[in-house]
């Protein structure tokens, strides 16, 4: 059953066209890659979704729900989180500090204390957030939108800056939140290791569009995916 169905959405900035009638279906409880190179309209797409800016065609639907076009306050409410690439997080509080200012319910001292095992941040707890490690900020960024108790997240290149071992862990956090809390799950993200870690379904975007989808080793030896990546097509992508 879909959970988030994108329907032809197109945008045009003046005369570029970012994203040009896509379309996309995510299962509820799944997770799902979306990559492609700089400039593709990724975060355009997370934009239309969020209701950063609103499409000149196209719907978004949500649960059902067409919130096409909302604010982006109300998109929240009815349970889409999103985390950008750079950390958005409180330096100068506590780690445990910045789940009590995310969370909805801010005297539940159990769900905080749940979701700093799951993103492995309980020994860190009473530490500034701001002396953290740059993989941990980026998990607890991500502990912030638990808090808020999404049903969907959307992720914004969640890796980036990260070492290989926290890139691993990465992967392994957002599949724990997706079994335990059965979470929705899109990323977008240019990191292919990462995107293999996942073992999830992935799509490929180019100039707007859904270029292939698939499984990783179904994309990673699709030839046009091959062009697109290694410059032998228009594009070229940071892999």
């Amino acid at each position: 059953m879909s959970f988030l169905e994108l329907k032809s959405l197109t945008k045009n900035f003046g005369g570029l066209c970012a994203v040009d009638g896509f379309s996309l279906d995510i299962a509820k409880g799944s997770v799902n890659a979306l990559v492609g190179p700089n400039g593709c309209g990724k975060s355009t797409l997370f934009n239309l979704i969020t209701g950063t800016i609103r499409p000149d065609s196209g719907e978004v639907l949500f649960a059902g729900v067409n919130i096409t076009g909302r604010p982006p306050h109300e998109i929240a409410r009815l349970g889409i989180g999103r985390k950008f690439q750079v950390p958005a997080i409180f330096d100068e509080l506590t780690v445990r500090e910045n789940l009590i200012v995310a969370s909805r319910k801010q005297n539940d001292r159990t769900a905080q204390a749940d979701i700093l095992a799951q993103i492995h941040l309980e020994d860190q707890a009473d530490t500034l957030a701001g002396e953290l490690a740059h993989g941990q900020k980026q998990w607890l960024e991500i502990g912030l939108l638990l808090a808020q108790a999404p049903a969907l997240i959307l992720l914004d290149e969640p890796t980036a800056g990260m070492t290989a071992p926290e890139t691993r862990a990465t992967a392994e956090l957002i599949h724990r939140i997706n079994r335990d809390r059965g979470l929705t799950v899109l990323v977008i993200e240019h990191d292919m290791g990462f995107i293999e870690h996942l073992a999830c379904p992935v799509h490929v975007m180019s100039k707007g569009k859904i270029l292939k989808s698939g499984n990783f080793s179904e994309i990673r030896n699709d030839a046009d995916v091959k062009a697109l990546y290694f410059g032998t097509a228009e594009e070229t992508v940071d892999a």
